[in-house]
């Protein structure tokens, strides 16, 4: 009986330890190097000067406040549509003209991020000779592609 448990408790010690580490990953941010270690990222792999790191710190920080205001509309339209769907779940009937309304927004804002997002690509690869623009853009490129496919994530 003891044996029973025991092996019971490490098993739940080990799932919960399993859980928590998976939370740690899902909740982390994707990007949480700030722009100064991304822009040291890039100056390493792509072999930017001191002046290209500069004209692109200053692109990015130029586009920060439109990213930004796009990422409190997108924080919103997901509070939005959590408040549908529970009211939805609620009273069991959904307003479709309300969530017609809600779905063009919805595609109207995943445009403007992509792009706002394909527009500072763009602009900072300007920025590069041609041999960096073409590693960097392929560098780039999946996580564009997944974004005009998937603008919502």
């Amino acid at each position: 009986m003891k044996r029973t448990l025991v092996i019971l408790l490490l098993g739940l010690a080990g799932g919960v330890g399993a859980h928590f580490a998976w939370l740690s990953v899902v909740k982390a941010p994707r990007h949480a190097a700030d722009l100064g270690a991304q822009l040291q990222m890039m100056q390493a792999s792509l072999g930017l000067d001191a002046g290209q790191v500069e004209r692109i710190r200053a692109l990015h920080e130029q586009s920060a406040p439109q990213l930004k205001a796009l990422a409190a509309e997108v924080a919103a339209m997901r509070a939005e549509l959590a408040a549908f769907e529970r009211a939805r779940a609620a009273e069991g009937r959904i307003d479709f003209l309300e969530f017609a309304k809600f779905v063009e927004e919805r595609r109207r804002l995943d445009r403007e991020c992509v792009l706002s997002t394909e527009r500072l690509v763009a602009e900072a690869a300007q920025v590069m000779t041609p041999r960096q623009r073409s590693q960097y853009l392929g560098m780039l490129e999946p996580a564009l592609k997944t974004l005009r496919e998937h603008p919502s994530g």
